[in-house]
């Protein structure tokens, strides 16, 4: 193998994610919807008849908007991960079931 495959193979060997990475992630996107919609909390309507005040507001509406939808993702595949955990167990106890089930009928033949 030559160097050059030795040290795409080194620098492309896939890397683990940290295990709390998925509740950081979840806990960052929390603060920043909260920021965003305290930011829009604080806004008086009077100051968002001048269009040169829209920025800050604007962008702290796509920053929650961002973060929210974000959350709502992670949370989905979450609860997606969890229903697939819960039907496999139940898919290994059925069969688990039927095969002991199975040996006993069969033994007693």
């Amino acid at each position: 193998m030559t160097d050059v495959e030795q040290l795409l193979q080194r620098a492309l060997r896939p890397v683990e994610p940290p295990s709390n990475m998925g509740e950081r992630l979840e806990s960052r996107l929390t603060e920043i919807a909260d920021a965003a919609a305290e930011e829009l909390a604080d806004w008086e309507l009077s100051t968002m008849r001048d269009p040169r005040n829209w920025g800050r507001p604007a962008g702290a509406a796509a920053a929650g908007v961002a973060a929210g939808g974000a959350l709502l993702l992670i949370r989905a595949r979450r609860q997606q991960q969890q229903k697939g955990a819960q039907r496999r167990a139940s898919l290994e106890r059925a069969a688990r079931d039927f095969a002991d089930e199975a040996m006993k009928r069969f033994g007693r033949d």
